[in-house]
């Protein structure tokens, strides 16, 4: 697997934010479909929940893809 693709945010984001942001889902719809089906992870363990808080560093994972969270 390559290495993470990063993604700078400003200050703090939560999971649902962090994947429109990365550009991965449109709209917070398709985040909360990717995130109940269990298919998003967070520093390898699967999590459902769109408001969970990210940290500098983190490293959030979709179907063989990442991305990792720089904080700016």
């Amino acid at each position: 697997m390559s290495a993470p693709r990063e993604v700078e945010v400003s200050g703090t984001v939560r999971l649902g934010q962090f994947l429109k942001l990365a550009g991965v889902v449109g709209s917070g719809g398709e985040a909360r479909e990717l995130l109940a089906e269990g298919r998003v992870s967070v520093n390898g363990e699967v999590d459902e929940r769109r408001g969970r808080q990210l940290s500098d560093g983190d490293v959030v994972a979709l179907d063989g893809r990442e991305w990792r969270v720089l904080v700016g």
